[in-house]
C-alpha cells in the first residue's frame, strides 16, 4: 500500500490529461523513519505533496508502473543509498539505464570520492548527512524549477 503522507488523498498519482497538479510530487526514500519524516515534513512546509518509501524495493515501486516502465508523474526523488532491499544509487542507475529522467537527490552518511563519482554518473545531487534541511528544500527548489 501506497504511503499517501499526511494528507491521507486518495488521488491517483496521475493527473488527468488537460489539468495541471498543485503542487510538485516528491518521493523521499529513506529506512531510518525519524530521518524520512524529518525530510517530508519540511517538503511538505514547502508545498510539496510528498511521498514516502522505507527501502530499495519500495522505492523502485514508487517510481514505476505495473509493467516496469517509468510512472512519469514524479518530479523530484530524494534517496537514502544504504537500505534494506536495495540501494538507493542502484535502483537510480537502473531506472537511468531504462532513460528515466526525474531528478534525484542521493543523502548518505557514507560519503568518499567514489559515491560521489557515482552520484554524478547517474546525475544525482549528493548530500552528506548530516546536512542543513535548508539546503535541501534549497536544492529541491533548484532541481524542480529546472524541469518546471
Amino acid at each position: 500500500m501506497m504511503d499517501m503522507g499526511s494528507s491521507g488523498s486518495s488521488m491517483p498519482w496521475r493527473s488527468l490529461p488537460g489539468t495541471r497538479r498543485a503542487s510538485p510530487r516528491v518521493l523521499v526514500a529513506e529506512d531510518d523513519t525519524e530521518m524520512r519524516q524529518l525530510v517530508a515534513e519540511a517538503l511538505r512546509e514547502e508545498g510539496y505533496e510528498v511521498y514516502e518509501a522505507a527501502d530499495g524495493g519500495r522505492l523502485l515501486f514508487e517510481v514505476t508502473s505495473r509493467d516496469g516502465h517509468s510512472r512519469g508523474d514524479l518530479d523530484l526523488v530524494i534517496t537514502d543509498i544504504r537500505m534494506p532491499i536495495g540501494s538507493g544509487l542502484r535502483v537510480i542507475e537502473a531506472l537511468r539505464n531504462a532513460r528515466w529522467k526525474v531528478p534525484v537527490i542521493i543523502m548518505t552518511a557514507f560519503s568518499d570520492e567514489a559515491t560521489l563519482a557515482d552520484a554524478e554518473a547517474v546525475g544525482a545531487v549528493l548530500f552528506d548527512k548530516p546536512f542543513a534541511m535548508d539546503d535541501l528544500r534549497a536544492a529541491a527548489r533548484q532541481l524542480l524549477s529546472s524541469v518546471a
